[in-house]
Protein backbone atom coordinates (compact mmCIF):
# COMPACT_ATOMS: atom_id res chain seq x y z
CA UNK A 1 0.00 0.00 0.00
CA UNK A 2 1.70 3.19 -1.14
CA UNK A 3 0.76 6.49 0.41
CA UNK A 4 2.64 9.63 1.25
CA UNK A 5 3.39 10.64 4.79
CA UNK A 6 1.21 13.74 4.32
CA UNK A 7 -1.76 11.60 3.25
CA UNK A 8 -1.36 9.30 6.24
CA UNK A 9 -1.12 12.19 8.66
CA UNK A 10 -4.03 14.12 7.13
CA UNK A 11 -6.28 11.06 7.20
CA UNK A 12 -5.18 10.40 10.76
CA UNK A 13 -6.16 13.91 11.79
CA UNK A 14 -9.61 13.36 10.30
CA UNK A 15 -9.98 10.19 12.38
CA UNK A 16 -9.09 12.20 15.49
CA UNK A 17 -11.56 14.95 14.58
CA UNK A 18 -14.31 12.35 14.24
CA UNK A 19 -13.32 10.88 17.65
CA UNK A 20 -12.59 7.49 16.07
CA UNK A 21 -9.11 7.36 17.63
CA UNK A 22 -6.99 9.56 19.90
CA UNK A 23 -3.53 11.01 19.23
CA UNK A 24 -1.66 8.31 21.16
CA UNK A 25 -3.44 5.57 19.21
CA UNK A 26 -2.69 7.32 15.92
CA UNK A 27 1.01 7.74 16.78
CA UNK A 28 1.23 4.06 17.73
CA UNK A 29 -0.34 3.03 14.42
CA UNK A 30 1.98 5.32 12.43
CA UNK A 31 5.02 3.77 14.11
CA UNK A 32 3.77 0.26 13.26
CA UNK A 33 3.16 1.37 9.68
CA UNK A 34 6.81 2.37 9.34
CA UNK A 35 7.73 -1.25 10.07
CA UNK A 36 5.16 -3.30 8.14
CA UNK A 37 3.83 -0.84 5.55
CA UNK A 38 0.19 -1.85 6.07
CA UNK A 39 -2.68 0.60 5.59
CA UNK A 40 -3.21 2.98 8.49
CA UNK A 41 -6.87 2.04 8.80
CA UNK A 42 -6.05 -1.68 8.79
CA UNK A 43 -3.53 -1.21 11.60
CA UNK A 44 -5.99 0.73 13.75
CA UNK A 45 -8.58 -2.00 13.24
CA UNK A 46 -6.01 -4.72 14.06
CA UNK A 47 -5.15 -2.87 17.27
CA UNK A 48 -8.83 -2.85 18.20
CA UNK A 49 -9.08 0.96 18.37
CA UNK A 50 -11.88 1.21 15.81
CA UNK A 51 -13.86 -0.88 13.32
CA UNK A 52 -13.48 -1.50 9.61
CA UNK A 53 -16.92 -0.03 8.86
CA UNK A 54 -16.08 3.25 10.62
CA UNK A 55 -12.71 3.48 8.85
CA UNK A 56 -14.34 2.86 5.47
CA UNK A 57 -17.00 5.48 6.10
CA UNK A 58 -14.44 8.07 7.25
CA UNK A 59 -12.12 7.33 4.33
CA UNK A 60 -14.99 7.62 1.86
CA UNK A 61 -15.91 11.08 3.15
CA UNK A 62 -12.26 12.13 3.23
CA UNK A 63 -11.76 11.18 -0.44
CA UNK A 64 -15.28 12.14 -1.50
CA UNK A 65 -15.68 8.58 -2.77
CA UNK A 66 -18.80 6.45 -2.89
CA UNK A 67 -19.01 3.69 -0.30
CA UNK A 68 -20.93 0.56 -1.30
CA UNK A 69 -22.07 -2.61 0.41
CA UNK A 70 -21.11 -5.62 -1.70
CA UNK A 71 -23.64 -7.74 0.16
CA UNK A 72 -26.44 -5.69 -1.42
CA UNK A 73 -25.11 -5.91 -5.00
CA UNK A 74 -25.83 -8.72 -7.45
CA UNK A 75 -22.79 -8.72 -9.74
CA UNK A 76 -23.41 -10.03 -13.25
CA UNK A 77 -21.12 -12.74 -14.71
CA UNK A 78 -20.12 -10.61 -17.71
CA UNK A 79 -18.91 -7.89 -15.31
CA UNK A 80 -16.84 -10.35 -13.28
CA UNK A 81 -15.09 -11.48 -16.46
CA UNK A 82 -13.69 -7.99 -16.91
CA UNK A 83 -11.07 -8.73 -14.24
CA UNK A 84 -9.22 -12.05 -14.03
CA UNK A 85 -9.01 -13.92 -10.69
CA UNK A 86 -5.27 -13.27 -10.36
CA UNK A 87 -5.59 -9.50 -10.74
CA UNK A 88 -8.69 -9.31 -8.55
CA UNK A 89 -7.02 -11.21 -5.71
CA UNK A 90 -3.65 -9.51 -6.11
CA UNK A 91 -5.12 -6.00 -5.86
CA UNK A 92 -8.11 -6.91 -3.65
CA UNK A 93 -10.73 -5.43 -5.99
CA UNK A 94 -14.17 -6.52 -7.21
CA UNK A 95 -15.72 -5.28 -10.49
CA UNK A 96 -19.33 -4.34 -9.77
CA UNK A 97 -20.47 -2.54 -12.95
CA UNK A 98 -19.45 -1.86 -16.54
CA UNK A 99 -20.68 0.80 -18.95
CA UNK A 100 -19.22 2.94 -21.71
CA UNK A 101 -15.73 1.42 -21.42
CA UNK A 102 -15.63 2.13 -17.68
CA UNK A 103 -15.26 -0.57 -15.04
CA UNK A 104 -16.49 0.31 -11.58
CA UNK A 105 -14.34 -1.50 -9.04
CA UNK A 106 -14.83 -1.81 -5.30
CA UNK A 107 -11.59 -1.73 -3.34
CA UNK A 108 -10.72 -2.04 0.32
CA UNK A 109 -7.99 0.60 0.45
CA UNK A 110 -8.71 3.75 -1.53
CA UNK A 111 -5.57 5.71 -0.65
CA UNK A 112 -3.56 3.49 -3.00
CA UNK A 113 -4.03 5.76 -6.01
CA UNK A 114 -1.19 4.02 -7.89
CA UNK A 115 -3.25 0.83 -7.95
CA UNK A 116 -5.92 2.45 -10.10
CA UNK A 117 -3.30 3.49 -12.66
CA UNK A 118 -1.99 -0.08 -12.82
CA UNK A 119 -5.50 -1.49 -13.25
CA UNK A 120 -6.19 1.04 -15.98
CA UNK A 121 -3.08 -0.12 -17.82
CA UNK A 122 -3.75 -3.85 -17.34
CA UNK A 123 -7.41 -3.79 -18.24
CA UNK A 124 -7.24 -1.15 -20.99
CA UNK A 125 -10.39 0.45 -19.60
CA UNK A 126 -11.31 3.52 -17.61
CA UNK A 127 -11.56 2.71 -13.91
CA UNK A 128 -14.07 4.20 -11.50
CA UNK A 129 -13.09 3.28 -7.92
CA UNK A 130 -15.56 2.95 -5.08
CA UNK A 131 -15.00 1.79 -1.51
CA UNK A 132 -16.24 -1.27 0.35
CA UNK A 133 -15.52 -2.69 3.83
CA UNK A 134 -12.49 -4.95 4.00
CA UNK A 135 -14.39 -8.03 5.15
CA UNK A 136 -16.98 -7.63 2.38
CA UNK A 137 -14.22 -7.47 -0.25
CA UNK A 138 -12.65 -10.62 1.21
CA UNK A 139 -15.99 -12.46 1.17
CA UNK A 140 -16.71 -11.33 -2.39
CA UNK A 141 -13.32 -12.55 -3.60
CA UNK A 142 -14.00 -15.99 -2.13
CA UNK A 143 -17.51 -16.02 -3.57
CA UNK A 144 -16.84 -14.77 -7.10
CA UNK A 145 -13.26 -15.95 -7.63
CA UNK A 146 -12.95 -19.35 -5.93
CA UNK A 147 -10.07 -21.71 -6.56
CA UNK A 148 -6.56 -21.08 -7.76
CA UNK A 149 -5.05 -17.92 -9.15
CA UNK A 150 -4.30 -17.34 -12.79
CA UNK A 151 -0.74 -18.38 -13.53
CA UNK A 152 2.14 -16.10 -14.37
CA UNK A 153 2.15 -17.62 -17.86
CA UNK A 154 -1.42 -16.42 -18.42
CA UNK A 155 -0.53 -12.91 -17.34
CA UNK A 156 2.55 -12.96 -19.57
CA UNK A 157 0.34 -13.67 -22.55
CA UNK A 158 -1.27 -10.27 -22.15
CA UNK A 159 2.09 -8.55 -22.13
CA UNK A 160 3.61 -10.52 -24.99
CA UNK A 161 0.78 -9.78 -27.37
CA UNK A 162 1.58 -6.07 -27.32
CA UNK A 163 5.31 -6.19 -26.61
CA UNK A 164 7.67 -5.14 -29.35
CA UNK A 165 10.72 -7.36 -29.77
CA UNK A 166 14.11 -5.88 -28.98
CA UNK A 167 17.57 -7.22 -29.55
CA UNK A 168 19.34 -8.86 -26.62
CA UNK A 169 22.40 -7.02 -25.33
CA UNK A 170 25.07 -8.24 -22.99
CA UNK A 171 26.17 -6.72 -19.72
CA UNK A 172 28.65 -4.38 -21.42
CA UNK A 173 25.70 -2.20 -22.36
CA UNK A 174 25.74 1.16 -20.56
CA UNK A 175 22.29 2.11 -19.31
CA UNK A 176 21.48 5.52 -17.93
CA UNK A 177 20.59 5.39 -14.21
CA UNK A 178 17.55 7.56 -14.70
CA UNK A 179 16.39 5.16 -17.39
CA UNK A 180 16.82 2.22 -15.00
CA UNK A 181 14.74 4.01 -12.37
CA UNK A 182 12.07 4.75 -14.96
CA UNK A 183 12.00 1.10 -16.04
CA UNK A 184 11.61 0.00 -12.42
CA UNK A 185 8.52 2.18 -12.06
CA UNK A 186 6.78 1.12 -15.29
CA UNK A 187 3.33 -0.31 -14.58
CA UNK A 188 3.76 -3.61 -16.49
CA UNK A 189 7.10 -4.28 -14.84
CA UNK A 190 5.76 -3.55 -11.36
CA UNK A 191 2.75 -5.73 -11.96
CA UNK A 192 4.78 -8.60 -13.36
CA UNK A 193 7.18 -8.56 -10.40
CA UNK A 194 4.18 -8.60 -8.05
CA UNK A 195 2.76 -11.57 -9.94
CA UNK A 196 6.07 -13.44 -9.77
CA UNK A 197 6.13 -13.05 -5.99
CA UNK A 198 2.46 -13.89 -5.56
CA UNK A 199 2.62 -17.01 -7.73
CA UNK A 200 5.67 -18.25 -5.82
CA UNK A 201 3.90 -17.89 -2.49
CA UNK A 202 0.77 -19.61 -3.83
CA UNK A 203 2.88 -22.50 -5.16
CA UNK A 204 4.78 -22.65 -1.83
CA UNK A 205 8.08 -22.13 -3.62
CA UNK A 206 11.16 -21.76 -1.44
CA UNK A 207 13.18 -19.80 -4.01
CA UNK A 208 12.71 -17.80 -7.20
CA UNK A 209 15.48 -17.82 -9.81
CA UNK A 210 15.63 -15.03 -12.40
CA UNK A 211 18.30 -15.84 -14.97
CA UNK A 212 19.76 -13.79 -17.82
CA UNK A 213 20.80 -15.49 -21.05
CA UNK A 214 21.81 -14.18 -24.45
CA UNK A 215 18.35 -14.39 -26.00
CA UNK A 216 16.00 -14.98 -23.10
CA UNK A 217 15.26 -14.17 -19.48
CA UNK A 218 13.67 -17.00 -17.57
CA UNK A 219 11.91 -17.48 -14.25
CA UNK A 220 12.23 -20.73 -12.28
CA UNK A 221 10.64 -21.64 -8.95
CA UNK A 222 12.08 -24.18 -6.52
CA UNK A 223 9.03 -26.16 -5.40
CA UNK A 224 9.37 -29.13 -3.06
CA UNK A 225 13.13 -29.02 -3.55
CA UNK A 226 13.18 -29.11 -7.37
CA UNK A 227 13.36 -26.25 -9.88
CA UNK A 228 10.34 -25.79 -12.14
CA UNK A 229 10.90 -23.62 -15.21
CA UNK A 230 8.31 -21.02 -16.11
CA UNK A 231 7.71 -19.44 -19.50
CA UNK A 232 10.59 -17.11 -20.51
CA UNK A 233 9.94 -13.44 -19.86
CA UNK A 234 10.06 -11.04 -22.83
CA UNK A 235 13.68 -9.89 -23.07
CA UNK A 236 12.67 -6.23 -23.06
CA UNK A 237 11.43 -6.64 -19.47
CA UNK A 238 14.79 -7.93 -18.18
CA UNK A 239 16.41 -4.68 -17.09
CA UNK A 240 13.14 -3.35 -15.71
CA UNK A 241 12.49 -6.46 -13.61
CA UNK A 242 16.05 -6.53 -12.26
CA UNK A 243 15.88 -2.82 -11.44
CA UNK A 244 12.47 -3.18 -9.79
CA UNK A 245 13.70 -5.97 -7.51
CA UNK A 246 16.77 -3.92 -6.61
CA UNK A 247 14.58 -0.95 -5.71
CA UNK A 248 12.32 -3.12 -3.54
CA UNK A 249 15.30 -4.71 -1.75
CA UNK A 250 17.08 -1.36 -1.29
CA UNK A 251 20.12 -2.28 -3.37
CA UNK A 252 22.30 0.04 -5.44
CA UNK A 253 20.47 0.15 -8.73
CA UNK A 254 23.57 1.46 -10.52
CA UNK A 255 25.90 -1.35 -9.39
CA UNK A 256 25.83 -4.17 -11.92
CA UNK A 257 29.40 -5.49 -11.59
CA UNK A 258 29.40 -6.72 -7.98
CA UNK A 259 27.15 -9.18 -6.10
CA UNK A 260 24.64 -7.57 -3.75
CA UNK A 261 22.35 -8.77 -0.98
CA UNK A 262 19.04 -7.24 0.08
CA UNK A 263 15.70 -7.94 1.67
CA UNK A 264 12.05 -7.40 0.78
CA UNK A 265 9.17 -7.46 3.26
CA UNK A 266 5.71 -7.83 1.72
CA UNK A 267 2.21 -8.48 3.02
CA UNK A 268 0.15 -11.16 1.29
CA UNK A 269 -3.35 -12.02 2.50
CA UNK A 270 -2.73 -10.21 5.77
CA UNK A 271 0.54 -11.91 6.74
CA UNK A 272 4.15 -10.86 6.25
CA UNK A 273 6.57 -12.64 3.95
CA UNK A 274 10.32 -12.10 4.28
CA UNK A 275 12.27 -12.39 1.02
CA UNK A 276 16.08 -12.48 0.96
CA UNK A 277 17.52 -11.27 -2.35
CA UNK A 278 20.91 -12.05 -3.89
CA UNK A 279 22.26 -10.70 -7.18
CA UNK A 280 25.18 -12.13 -9.15
CA UNK A 281 26.73 -10.56 -12.28
CA UNK A 282 26.90 -12.99 -15.21
CA UNK A 283 27.93 -12.74 -18.85
CA UNK A 284 24.52 -11.67 -20.14
CA UNK A 285 23.27 -9.67 -17.17
CA UNK A 286 22.55 -10.21 -13.52
CA UNK A 287 21.17 -13.41 -12.03
CA UNK A 288 18.83 -12.92 -9.08
CA UNK A 289 17.74 -15.47 -6.50
CA UNK A 290 14.99 -14.62 -4.04
CA UNK A 291 14.64 -16.89 -1.01
CA UNK A 292 11.11 -16.84 0.39
CA UNK A 293 10.62 -17.13 4.13
CA UNK A 294 6.84 -17.40 4.38
CA UNK A 295 6.33 -17.81 8.10
CA UNK A 296 2.62 -18.61 7.71
CA UNK A 297 3.32 -21.49 5.31
CA UNK A 298 5.46 -23.44 7.76
CA UNK A 299 4.15 -25.13 10.87
CA UNK A 300 6.54 -25.03 13.82
CA UNK A 301 4.98 -28.09 15.38
CA UNK A 302 6.99 -31.30 15.54
CA UNK A 303 3.84 -33.33 14.97
CA UNK A 304 3.16 -31.54 11.68
CA UNK A 305 6.56 -31.87 9.99
CA UNK A 306 5.87 -35.30 8.53
CA UNK A 307 8.09 -37.17 10.99
CA UNK A 308 7.19 -40.66 12.19
CA UNK A 309 5.83 -40.64 15.78
CA UNK A 310 8.88 -42.46 17.22
CA UNK A 311 11.21 -39.74 15.91
CA UNK A 312 8.97 -37.00 17.31
CA UNK A 313 9.02 -38.65 20.75
CA UNK A 314 12.81 -39.03 20.64
CA UNK A 315 13.31 -35.33 19.84
CA UNK A 316 10.89 -34.32 22.58
CA UNK A 317 12.84 -36.45 25.07
CA UNK A 318 16.14 -34.93 23.93
CA UNK A 319 14.75 -31.40 24.43
CA UNK A 320 14.16 -32.20 28.09
CA UNK A 321 17.88 -32.74 28.69
CA UNK A 322 19.29 -30.16 31.15
CA UNK A 323 22.51 -29.67 29.19
CA UNK A 324 24.55 -30.93 26.27
CA UNK A 325 24.74 -30.38 22.51
CA UNK A 326 22.21 -31.57 19.95
CA UNK A 327 23.37 -31.28 16.34
CA UNK A 328 21.21 -31.49 13.22
CA UNK A 329 23.08 -32.20 10.00
CA UNK A 330 22.23 -32.21 6.34
CA UNK A 331 22.63 -30.16 3.16
CA UNK A 332 21.18 -26.70 2.61
CA UNK A 333 17.41 -26.88 2.21
CA UNK A 334 16.96 -30.12 4.14
CA UNK A 335 14.72 -28.55 6.80
CA UNK A 336 17.26 -28.36 9.61
CA UNK A 337 16.24 -24.88 10.78
CA UNK A 338 12.54 -25.72 10.76
CA UNK A 339 13.17 -28.82 12.89
CA UNK A 340 15.27 -26.82 15.35
CA UNK A 341 12.64 -24.12 15.69
CA UNK A 342 9.91 -26.69 16.14
CA UNK A 343 11.94 -28.31 18.89
CA UNK A 344 12.39 -24.90 20.55
CA UNK A 345 8.69 -24.19 20.24
CA UNK A 346 7.98 -27.46 22.06
CA UNK A 347 9.89 -26.27 25.16
CA UNK A 348 9.09 -22.56 24.83
CA UNK A 349 7.32 -21.67 28.08
CA UNK A 350 7.59 -18.88 30.68
CA UNK A 351 9.94 -20.90 32.90
CA UNK A 352 12.57 -21.40 30.17
CA UNK A 353 14.85 -18.70 28.74
CA UNK A 354 15.82 -19.36 25.12
CA UNK A 355 18.27 -17.25 23.09
CA UNK A 356 19.22 -17.80 19.45
CA UNK A 357 21.95 -16.41 17.21
CA UNK A 358 21.25 -16.83 13.50
CA UNK A 359 22.15 -15.74 9.98
CA UNK A 360 19.48 -14.91 8.99
CA UNK A 361 16.69 -14.98 11.59
CA UNK A 362 14.15 -17.05 9.66
CA UNK A 363 11.21 -17.27 12.07
CA UNK A 364 9.88 -14.97 14.76
CA UNK A 365 8.70 -16.80 17.87
CA UNK A 366 7.18 -15.01 20.84
CA UNK A 367 9.12 -15.59 24.03
CA UNK A 368 12.47 -16.32 22.34
CA UNK A 369 15.33 -13.79 22.22
CA UNK A 370 16.86 -13.77 18.73
CA UNK A 371 20.16 -12.25 17.54
CA UNK A 372 20.90 -11.44 13.90
CA UNK A 373 24.51 -12.14 12.85
CA UNK A 374 26.24 -9.15 11.23
CA UNK A 375 29.87 -9.96 10.45
CA UNK A 376 30.45 -6.50 8.96
CA UNK A 377 30.33 -4.98 12.44
CA UNK A 378 31.86 -7.97 14.21
CA UNK A 379 28.68 -9.71 15.37
CA UNK A 380 29.78 -13.31 14.70
CA UNK A 381 28.46 -16.60 16.03
CA UNK A 382 31.36 -16.96 18.46
CA UNK A 383 31.11 -13.40 19.82
CA UNK A 384 27.33 -13.61 20.10
CA UNK A 385 27.57 -16.92 21.92
CA UNK A 386 29.99 -15.51 24.49
CA UNK A 387 27.63 -12.61 25.11
CA UNK A 388 24.64 -14.95 25.35
CA UNK A 389 26.28 -16.90 28.16
CA UNK A 390 26.19 -13.73 30.29
CA UNK A 391 22.41 -13.52 29.79
CA UNK A 392 21.62 -16.59 31.94
CA UNK A 393 19.91 -18.70 29.23
CA UNK A 394 18.59 -22.24 29.64
CA UNK A 395 18.65 -23.18 25.94
CA UNK A 396 20.84 -21.71 23.19
CA UNK A 397 20.39 -22.08 19.44
CA UNK A 398 23.39 -21.43 17.18
CA UNK A 399 22.28 -21.15 13.57
CA UNK A 400 25.37 -22.94 12.24
CA UNK A 401 28.76 -24.07 13.57
CA UNK A 402 31.20 -22.74 10.98
CA UNK A 403 34.55 -22.68 12.81
CA UNK A 404 36.47 -24.14 15.71
CA UNK A 405 36.02 -21.03 17.88
CA UNK A 406 32.23 -21.31 17.73
CA UNK A 407 32.36 -25.06 18.36
CA UNK A 408 34.64 -24.70 21.40
CA UNK A 409 32.41 -21.99 22.87
CA UNK A 410 29.34 -24.21 22.31
CA UNK A 411 31.06 -27.09 24.10
CA UNK A 412 31.94 -24.86 27.06
CA UNK A 413 28.33 -23.64 27.17
CA UNK A 414 27.03 -27.21 27.30
CA UNK A 415 29.52 -28.16 30.02
CA UNK A 416 28.36 -25.25 32.18
CA UNK A 417 24.74 -26.36 32.24
CA UNK A 418 23.17 -25.17 28.99
CA UNK A 419 21.34 -27.13 26.30
CA UNK A 420 22.85 -26.08 22.95
CA UNK A 421 21.26 -26.71 19.55
CA UNK A 422 23.03 -26.16 16.25
CA UNK A 423 23.55 -27.38 12.68
CA UNK A 424 26.53 -28.82 10.84
CA UNK A 425 27.05 -29.82 7.21
CA UNK A 426 27.74 -33.57 7.14
CA UNK A 427 26.19 -36.41 5.14
CA UNK A 428 24.93 -38.52 8.03
CA UNK A 429 24.94 -38.76 11.81
CA UNK A 430 27.97 -41.07 12.39
CA UNK A 431 30.25 -39.05 10.08
CA UNK A 432 29.53 -35.98 12.22
CA UNK A 433 31.83 -37.43 14.91
CA UNK A 434 34.66 -37.69 12.41
CA UNK A 435 33.97 -34.12 11.29
CA UNK A 436 34.20 -32.81 14.86
CA UNK A 437 37.52 -34.60 15.40
CA UNK A 438 38.80 -33.20 12.09
CA UNK A 439 37.99 -29.74 13.48
CA UNK A 440 40.58 -30.47 16.24
CA UNK A 441 38.11 -31.11 19.04
CA UNK A 442 39.41 -33.57 21.61
CA UNK A 443 37.38 -36.81 21.72
CA UNK A 444 36.86 -36.50 25.48
CA UNK A 445 35.17 -33.10 24.97
CA UNK A 446 32.85 -34.64 22.37
CA UNK A 447 31.82 -37.45 24.71
CA UNK A 448 31.33 -35.00 27.60
CA UNK A 449 29.09 -32.62 25.67
CA UNK A 450 27.37 -34.33 22.73
CA UNK A 451 23.87 -35.67 23.46
CA UNK A 452 22.64 -36.64 19.99
CA UNK A 453 23.21 -36.13 16.28
CA UNK A 454 20.22 -35.95 13.94
CA UNK A 455 20.72 -36.20 10.18
CA UNK A 456 17.77 -35.02 8.10
CA UNK A 457 16.52 -35.02 4.53
CA UNK A 458 13.28 -33.92 2.89
CA UNK A 459 11.51 -36.18 0.39
CA UNK A 460 8.53 -35.27 -1.71
CA UNK A 461 5.20 -36.77 -0.69
CA UNK A 462 2.96 -38.55 -3.16
CA UNK A 463 -0.06 -36.47 -4.15
CA UNK A 464 -3.09 -37.89 -2.34
CA UNK A 465 -5.44 -36.84 -5.16
CA UNK A 466 -3.81 -38.99 -7.86
CA UNK A 467 -2.01 -41.68 -5.87
CA UNK A 468 -2.07 -45.13 -7.45
CA UNK A 469 -0.34 -48.44 -6.81
CA UNK A 470 2.42 -49.59 -9.15
CA UNK A 471 5.34 -51.99 -9.41
CA UNK A 472 8.74 -50.26 -9.15
CA UNK A 473 11.30 -50.77 -11.90
CA UNK A 474 14.20 -53.16 -11.41
CA UNK A 475 16.72 -50.34 -11.85
CA UNK A 476 15.33 -48.42 -8.87
CA UNK A 477 15.27 -51.56 -6.72
CA UNK A 478 18.88 -52.29 -7.70
CA UNK A 479 19.93 -48.72 -6.86
CA UNK A 480 18.53 -49.18 -3.37
CA UNK A 481 20.15 -52.64 -3.05
CA UNK A 482 16.89 -54.17 -1.82
CA UNK A 483 16.68 -57.95 -1.74
CA UNK A 484 13.64 -59.52 -3.42
CA UNK A 485 12.71 -61.14 -0.13
CA UNK A 486 12.28 -57.66 1.39
CA UNK A 487 9.74 -56.71 -1.28
CA UNK A 488 7.33 -59.54 -0.53
CA UNK A 489 4.06 -58.23 0.81
CA UNK A 490 5.09 -54.62 0.18
CA UNK A 491 2.90 -52.21 -1.81
CA UNK A 492 4.32 -49.22 -3.66
CA UNK A 493 2.58 -46.09 -4.87
CA UNK A 494 3.19 -43.09 -7.10
CA UNK A 495 1.22 -40.07 -8.27
CA UNK A 496 0.10 -40.17 -11.88
CA UNK A 497 -0.18 -36.36 -12.03
CA UNK A 498 -3.19 -34.11 -11.66
CA UNK A 499 -4.20 -30.47 -11.29
CA UNK A 500 -3.67 -30.59 -7.54
CA UNK A 501 0.05 -31.38 -7.95
CA UNK A 502 0.68 -29.51 -11.22
CA UNK A 503 1.04 -32.91 -12.96
CA UNK A 504 4.17 -33.78 -10.95
CA UNK A 505 2.67 -36.61 -8.89
CA UNK A 506 3.99 -35.01 -5.71
CA UNK A 507 2.51 -32.52 -3.26
CA UNK A 508 4.46 -31.27 -0.24
CA UNK A 509 7.45 -32.80 1.55
CA UNK A 510 8.15 -34.83 4.66
CA UNK A 511 11.20 -35.35 6.88
CA UNK A 512 13.20 -38.54 7.11
CA UNK A 513 15.58 -38.69 10.05
CA UNK A 514 18.59 -40.61 11.27
CA UNK A 515 18.87 -40.07 15.04
CA UNK A 516 22.03 -41.23 16.77
CA UNK A 517 21.70 -40.88 20.54
CA UNK A 518 25.09 -40.84 22.25
CA UNK A 519 25.19 -43.50 24.99
CA UNK A 520 28.07 -44.98 26.99
CA UNK A 521 28.99 -47.61 24.42
CA UNK A 522 29.15 -45.08 21.60
CA UNK A 523 31.12 -42.72 23.84
CA UNK A 524 33.71 -45.46 24.32
CA UNK A 525 34.03 -45.81 20.55
CA UNK A 526 34.40 -42.05 20.16
CA UNK A 527 37.27 -42.05 22.68
CA UNK A 528 38.91 -44.81 20.63
CA UNK A 529 38.27 -42.69 17.48
CA UNK A 530 36.44 -45.58 15.82
CA UNK A 531 35.42 -45.17 12.19
CA UNK A 532 32.02 -43.91 11.04
CA UNK A 533 31.14 -47.44 9.92
CA UNK A 534 31.73 -48.83 13.42
CA UNK A 535 29.66 -46.04 15.00
CA UNK A 536 26.86 -46.61 12.48
CA UNK A 537 26.64 -50.34 13.20
CA UNK A 538 26.65 -49.74 16.97
CA UNK A 539 23.86 -47.17 16.63
CA UNK A 540 21.81 -49.46 14.35
CA UNK A 541 22.00 -52.26 16.88
CA UNK A 542 20.52 -49.87 19.41
CA UNK A 543 17.57 -49.05 17.16
CA UNK A 544 18.77 -46.22 14.89
CA UNK A 545 17.29 -46.19 11.39
CA UNK A 546 19.67 -44.92 8.73
CA UNK A 547 18.42 -42.27 6.30
CA UNK A 548 18.03 -44.97 3.65
CA UNK A 549 16.00 -47.17 6.02
CA UNK A 550 13.84 -44.22 7.12
CA UNK A 551 13.16 -43.40 3.48
CA UNK A 552 12.25 -46.99 2.65
CA UNK A 553 9.85 -47.13 5.58
CA UNK A 554 8.13 -44.00 4.23
CA UNK A 555 7.89 -45.64 0.78
CA UNK A 556 6.53 -48.87 2.26
CA UNK A 557 3.82 -46.81 3.98
CA UNK A 558 2.81 -45.19 0.69
CA UNK A 559 4.01 -41.71 1.66
CA UNK A 560 6.79 -41.26 -0.91
CA UNK A 561 8.33 -43.08 -3.85
CA UNK A 562 11.44 -45.20 -4.15
CA UNK A 563 12.79 -42.69 -6.69
CA UNK A 564 12.68 -39.99 -4.01
CA UNK A 565 14.50 -42.24 -1.57
CA UNK A 566 17.24 -42.85 -4.16
CA UNK A 567 17.51 -39.13 -4.95
CA UNK A 568 17.86 -37.99 -1.35
CA UNK A 569 19.94 -40.85 0.10
CA UNK A 570 22.24 -41.75 -2.78
CA UNK A 571 25.34 -40.53 -0.91
CA UNK A 572 24.62 -42.04 2.52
Amino acid sequence: MITTKAQRKLFGNILIEKNLVNEDQLDEALEIQKINGKGLGNILVDLGYTTDDLITEALGKYLDMEVVSLEDIDIKPDVLKKISPSIAKLYRVIPIAYSESTITVAQEYALNIEQIDILRFLLQHKIKPVMAPKDEVANALEKYYPGNFESVEDLLGNFQSDASQVESKDNREIIDIDQLKKLAEDAPVKTFVSMILLQAIIDKASDIHLESFEKKFRVRYRIDGLLAEKIPVPVQFKNGIISRIKVLSQMDIAERRLPQDGRIMINIRGHSVDIRVSTLPTKYGESIVLRILDKSATSLNLNQLGMVPDDVRTIQQLMKKPNGIILITGPTGSGKTTTLYSALDYVNEPGVKIITTEDPVEYDIDGIMQIQINSEIGVTFAKSLRAILRQDPDIILIGEIRDLETLETAIQASLTGHLVLSTLHTNDAPSTITRLIDMDVKPYLITASLVAVISQRLVRKICTECREEFIPSKNVVDDLKIAESELKGKHFFKGKGCRNCNSTGYKGRMSILEIMVIDEEIRADIIKQSSSEVLREKARKKGMNTLREAGLNAAYNGLTTLEEVVRETCCV
